[in-house]
């Protein structure tokens, strides 16, 4: 698709400011926050899917689009996923006007960050299945206690506002929200292959919650998180590609440049084909999503599928024609294969999503 001057004058600021303060996958949290800070200040990154009457920008999934695509050329880590794009999503979902009112201008400006716990350790992600059950209690805010431990949360260990899709006792799921400070909340960071992906799991023992509206659908969310994620392996496969034409072009075997080898060129030729192809498809589910299109969670489903497995080759290649400093600890070449493993099966593997896919079409 072609962006708008608009959208394209988004993307260089974005870049511009990545180049200009680039954080390391494995930098303390003092400097993520202070990067963080940067890309809500200065270009309003966190508040851009959130409506004006509640902060926002108002803008849509195609300009989320241009900023993770970003984020993953760069591997910068940066909650704009878990808290930007699930969280402020699953509270949309909600229709609680009044919690989005209260809640998404902090969200909005960066000010805060929320983690939408939702998952169990299969790490499904779907919306008929949650981690946490609710029951009513005497004590507590709102009389509601939680329980139940939530696997791969974003930024789950540093959020200041929880997000909790539980189970209730009417077989309902509904939408809690919880102070993470309270003793009967725990949360530990997940060790991870990719170090630049912050995951957390958050435990919860009869945990005090307020309720948001009368039930959630989080189907959006999940639709929304997929979008975003397929284009920030886009933007990382892409990554991946210049790095390697760039290698290919300066390392000299048998007295020539090795992408001067008709053999080489043809994989790196299958590689561009592969990034292309999944950016096409990346933005295709961005653009139905934001025309409102009835089949966009399939599209989105079909993206997360397409472009984890693209991401996957992509870096698979990428170490391969680095030859033998493609898994060093110095070149980068290892974090982008890392991050292409763990996002391929980040908000559902692709084997569920194409599960889904031919389901709808068998059923259609």
């Amino acid at each position: 698709m072609r962006l708008t001057p608009e959208q394209e004058d988004l993307r260089a600021a974005v870049r511009g400011l990545l180049d200009r303060y680039p954080v390391a996958p494995e930098a303390d949290d003092d400097a993520e926050r202070g990067l963080w800070r940067r890309l809500c200040a200065e270009i309003g990154v966190a508040g851009l899917a959130i409506p004006e009457r509640f902060g926002g920008a108002g803008a849509g999934p195609v300009e989320v689009h241009v900023v993770m695509e970003e984020l993953g050329r760069s591997l910068t880590p940066a909650p704009l996923l878990g808290s930007a794009v699930l969280a402020t999503q699953a509270l949309l979902a909600s229709g609680d006007q009044a919690a989005c009112q209260r809640l998404l201008p902090a969200l909005a400006d960066g000010s805060q960050i929320a983690a939408l716990a939702w998952t169990t350790a299969a790490g499904c992600w779907d919306p008929s299945e949650v981690a946490c059950q609710a029951a009513t209690t005497t004590t507590g805010t709102d009389g509601w206690a939680l329980t139940g431990e939530a696997h791969f949360v974003l930024d789950g260990d540093v959020a200041s506002v929880l997000l909790v899709p539980a189970l209730m006792p009417d077989g309902e799921t509904c939408l809690f929200e919880i102070n993470p400070a309270q003793l009967r909340v725990t949360r530990t960071r997940s060790t991870s292959v990719d170090q630049s992906r912050r995951l957390s799991v958050v435990r919860l023992s009869g945990a005090a919650g307020v309720r948001i509206g009368a039930r959630v659908d989080l189907e959006p969310a999940r639709t929304a998180g997929c979008i975003a994620l397929s284009a920030e392996q886009v933007g990382a496969a892409a990554a991946a590609l210049a790095l390697t034409v760039a290698y290919a072009k300066v390392r000299v075997q048998f007295g020539r440049p090795i992408g001067s080898f008709q053999a080489l060129q043809h994989r790196m030729a299958e590689m561009h084909v592969l990034v292309e192809s999944a950016r096409s498809l990346s933005y295709a589910a961005a653009e139905a999503a934001q025309a409102g299109a009835p089949d966009t969670a399939l599209r989105a489903a079909t993206a997360k599928a397409y472009c984890s497995e693209a991401l996957e080759q992509v870096t698979s290649e990428m170490i391969q024609l680095h030859g033998a400093i493609g898994m060093t600890w110095e070149h980068d070449a290892h974090r982008y294969f890392k991050r292409g493993h763990g996002a391929a099966f980040l908000l559902g593997a692709p084997a569920g999503h194409i599960d889904r896919i031919a389901a709808a079409v068998v059923g259609s």
